[in-house]
């Protein structure tokens, strides 16, 4: 494929386009979106493309605003606990972005393209959605972090008297302080990535000196220091602690090793080892922030691995060492009561709230740039269609400046939250659920077991990525199960969008590896010498010569089929040795686009033969595959009835739904150009009588039942969109061989009259039939001295009884069409040993047979009748189907059935 990081194909997909003959040949793979007019080049490395904006984003406003609180709340040991489930947590999936990162190219958009590209559009595009919405829920805690530590320091505080705290508090006040921040951000981001990446660096310094200071004050401070916390309360009040500083204290230590959770002063509500967790979390939700910047980065697939390991190990040490810290020189009042307690016990507090705005800052702008790249991705793949078209604009230094203010819109709607404690929870969960997908998408290209996965990190396993997903919807659900569920609803909802767009792309689907995987194994299980009879169904082979004339068949067999094997087979006429390549190749995707605008559950099978009868047998022989093989026979009937053309009936086939092609380059004038017109009055027929025949002993002597279908184009409410239940259809079911009425007089059924009622049963069960009437005509002599049709009649309710089949018996008093079969019915001598169907049946017995078929039959939706055997010799095919068809002579849609197969046993 030319490009990885082009739209949705409207046309063709790999190997089906004109233009790319060979998957693969063309441009390069890797150049991706560089291809592009636009294209942003590949400045960034390692060093400054992931681990800056992967520590800045990890360090955010935890480090400096939330390792108080979380020691505070929940002591060292529970915090400790906290930090290790959370980094074993980002740890597992972050091996699994190493493995998708290090399997092929990647582009511009991050996690959303890498899991898009792994588990195909669906998924993809839900998930990159998710994560986006992630990323902007994330920019918005940053940026009530920053407005949080702003008005530690100028807020008016009703107990201060000092000079600094001159900006007026409150709610709203909160919501335009955030804003002004974010405004800022917007106009940062709006220059550019890389003149953030640049001065992310500077800001990385600034952070890292800050936390020098923090470390070493400690060793500063000797004397331990005494605070007064004043904080509103309800109803107006103020509500003061005393806090104190003990510097290195073992007392101080053994105080703080254990949980004394209480009420959070910023939000009202006592906190817990869930609500905690949720906040504390929000500083591991940096580890794809590197992988965000992979269409900055020179060499994404060595960068995003060897970049994001080592900023995630170095920020668990500084978190770790940060909790010793503070739980061995705080009391706990101070650490719950004071988020800012790092500036009070610094030896230049000014150190602190640098460290803070810059690192909060900075998260804050990088979250906005990396949801800014996803949904410039997500528009450059057209998963949504027109509300996000507008974000792949991009300036001529290829910033997404319309993603840019899209994201900035959203994250404004987050700041109205007024609180961070108030969302950490849902950006919590939000990102494990992105997490969880990063996990799912590298399990799932671990089991299809495809040749092609294969990344240079190999540190991992399937049991690596089981893990991650269930740790990760664990914890979901430990955190808030409210915003758990709500998240998992949005995502299913998202899937089943995509799944109804039907988008289609060139990047793969892992669902079709999967289910190649698991197919395959099922398939080898499903063991022939295992069948049984109560277990039997139909299993289909169509054979279509002009689907232009056989669209009702095709629907009513797929009514038929009951969940069983259905196969449209086509001959085409032809010799290979005498052709430059197979013409057949090239035609599954017009065959298979038919079958999807009919909407039938049918797999396409074509052969070139020299002959339609030897192509009929090598479908036979070899559709299917192993236990799912073919077990019946199905073909249109040999009349000289000028067929119609359904194309010119069906709306779905006229030029007025639009000519727009399907996902796989197949256009409605294309498919309508491509099978030729129906067969008028002269044309010449492909198939002799001789040879239709043929097909029908090969597939007896195959052990096929053979079923042909008449008049089926009379047949209505078989369409895809057709609503019908049946109600007011009647079956009628001949199952005696009204051809040798000599049989009829036997009391005993035999297994083709068994396999017509099975069949009639069939269909009763569809869908569209399940409320239709179905009954069984018993041909009897009336006049018979002995009366056995009495006892016919009975052996045939108790076998119906027996069987569960619902019908009514209908006796047909026959003895007047009897009386014309008879003695003056002759054989050729060279015929003699022949099957009975080959007798010269008269004219006359025909006809009597086709007029008692209209006159109980005339209402019914659809008949079953027996089909006798074919003749041994083929100079009797002709006589034979003139008997057929004389038989069958405007009796409107029948099928003449001959079953070879025990399909039922009155002992079940």
């Amino acid at each position: 494929m030319s490009n990885e990081h082009t739209p949705l194909l409207a046309h063709g997909v790999c190997g089906l386009s004109a233009d790319n003959a060979v998957c693969g040949i063309g441009e390069s793979e890797g150049t991706g979106e560089a291809s592009t007019p636009n294209a942003v080049p590949r400045k960034l490395n390692t060093f400054f493309g992931v681990m800056v904006p992967t520590v800045l984003s990890m360090f955010s406003i935890v480090l400096f605003l939330r390792t108080g609180f979380v020691v505070g709340h929940a002591g060292l040991l529970q915090g400790l606990v906290m930090l290790l489930v959370a980094y074993t947590i980002i740890s597992l999936t972050i091996l699994s972005i190493c493995a998708i990162s290090t399997n092929g190219a990647v582009q511009g958009g991050g996690a959303y393209f890498m899991i898009s590209r792994s588990l195909g559009p669906e998924f993809g595009g839900s998930i990159g959605l998710m994560f986006f919405l992630a990323k902007v829920c994330a920019c918005g805690v940053y940026v009530l972090g920053l407005v949080e530590a702003l008005l530690d320091i100028f807020g008016q505080d009703p107990a201060s008297s000092s000079a600094l705290r001159v900006l007026p508090q409150g709610y709203w006040y909160t919501v335009l302080y955030s804003s002004i921040v974010l405004l800022l951000v917007l106009m940062v981001c709006l220059v550019g990535a890389h003149i953030f990446a640049r001065t992310s660096f500077l800001i990385l310094l600034v952070v890292t000196i800050s936390l020098l200071s923090i470390y070493i004050s400690p060793l500063a401070l000797t004397t331990p220091l005494k605070f007064l916390i004043t904080h509103q309360g309800p109803g107006n009040h103020t509500l003061t602690y005393n806090a104190s500083y003990t510097g290195f204290n073992v007392t101080t230590l053994k105080d703080n090793l254990g949980s004394g959770y209480t009420v959070d002063y910023s939000t009202g509500k006592v906190m817990s080892f869930a609500t905690v967790f949720a906040v504390m979390f929000t500083s591991c939700t940096g580890i794809m922030a590197g992988a965000n910047m992979s269409g900055e980065l020179k060499n994404p697939s060595a960068a995003i691995p060897k970049g994001t390991i080592i900023a995630v190990l170095y920020t668990f040490i500084v978190y770790v060492l940060l909790f010793i810290l503070a739980s061995s020189t705080c009391e706990r009042t101070l650490l719950a009561q004071d988020y800012g307690f790092f500036q009070r016990i610094n030896i230049w507090p000014p150190f602190v709230t640098i460290g803070i705005y810059c690192s909060a800052l900075s998260a804050a702008m990088c979250s906005l740039i990396g949801a800014s790249r996803i949904l410039h991705a997500l528009a450059l793949d057209q998963l949504f269609g027109f509300p996000l078209a507008p974000a792949a604009i991009t300036s001529r230094s290829g910033n997404p400046w319309v993603a840019v203010l899209y994201t900035w819109g959203l994250a404004q709607c987050v700041v109205f939250a007024g609180q961070l404690n108030a969302i950490a929870g849902l950006v919590t969960v939000f990102y494990l659920l992105a997490y969880a997908a990063v996990d799912l998408a590298c399990l799932a290209l671990e089991w299809a077991s495809a040749p092609n996965f294969r990344p240079t990190f190999q540190v991992f396993s399937w049991h690596t990525c089981l893990l991650g997903i269930l740790s990760c919807l664990v914890m979901m659900f430990v955190i808030n199960p409210v915003y758990s569920s709500a998240s998992i609803v949005l995502l299913l909802l998202l899937l089943l969008f995509l799944h109804y767009r039907s988008p289609t792309s060139s990047w793969g689907y892992i669902s079709q590896a999967l289910i190649f995987h698991q197919v395959r194994k099922y398939l080898l299980m499903l063991d022939v010498r295992k069948d049984h009879v109560k277990f039997w169904r139909p299993q289909v082979l169509l054979m279509v010569a002009n689907p232009r004339s056989s669209c009702q068949l095709i629907n009513f067999v797929n009514q038929l089929k009951k969940g069983g094997l259905f196969v449209l087979g086509h001959v085409k006429l032809g010799d290979l040795d005498t052709l430059p390549s197979d013409p057949v190749q090239q035609q599954y995707n017009f065959w298979l686009s038919l079958v999807d605008k009919l909407g039938v559950k049918a797999f396409v099978d074509l052969t070139l033969s020299p002959s339609v009868r030897q192509g009929t047998q090598h479908l036979l022989r070899i559709t299917g595959l192993g236990g799912m093989k073919p077990n019946t026979l199905v073909l249109g009937f040999y009349d000289s009835c000028t067929p119609e053309d359904y194309f010119l009936q069906d709306p779905a086939f006229c030029e007025s739904k639009g000519s727009g092609g399907d996902d796989f380059g197949v256009d409605l004038p294309s498919l309508q150009a491509h099978f030729p017109p129906v067969r008028h009055v002269e044309s010449p027929r492909w198939l002799t009588p001789e040879e239709y025949v043929g097909i029908i002993s090969d597939a007896i002597k195959m052990s096929k039942n053979v079923c042909l279908g008449r008049y089926f184009f009379q047949l209505q409410g078989e369409g895809m969109g057709t609503k019908t239940d049946g109600a007011a259809r009647i079956i009628d079911v001949w199952p005696l061989n009204l051809l040798q009425p000599s049989s009829t007089s036997a009391a005993s059924v035999d297994v083709c009259s068994l396999f017509l009622l099975q069949m009639a049963c069939v269909l009763n069960m569809a869908s569209r039939w399940r409320h239709a009437r179905m009954r069984i005509f018993l041909c009897v002599e009336a006049e018979s001295s002995d009366q056995g049709w009495v006892v016919k009649e009975e052996t045939y309710r108790e076998l119906l009884r027996k069987l569960r089949i619902r019908a009514s018996i209908k006796i047909v008093p026959w003895d007047s069409v009897v009386q014309l079969y008879g003695q003056k019915q002759t054989q050729d001598p060279e015929l003699e040993g022949l099957t009975k169907p080959a007798q010269a049946l008269s004219e006359d017995f025909l006809s009597a047979v086709n007029r008692m078929l209209m006159e109980h039959s005339a209402e019914a939706a659809v008949r079953f009748l027996y089909l006798p055997r074919p003749p041994a010799h083929s100079s009797q095919s002709q006589k034979y189907l003139s008997q057929l068809e004389a038989v069958t002579y405007g009796l409107g849609p029948t099928l003449l059935i001959h079953g070879l197969t025990p399909v039922t046993c009155t002992e079940l």
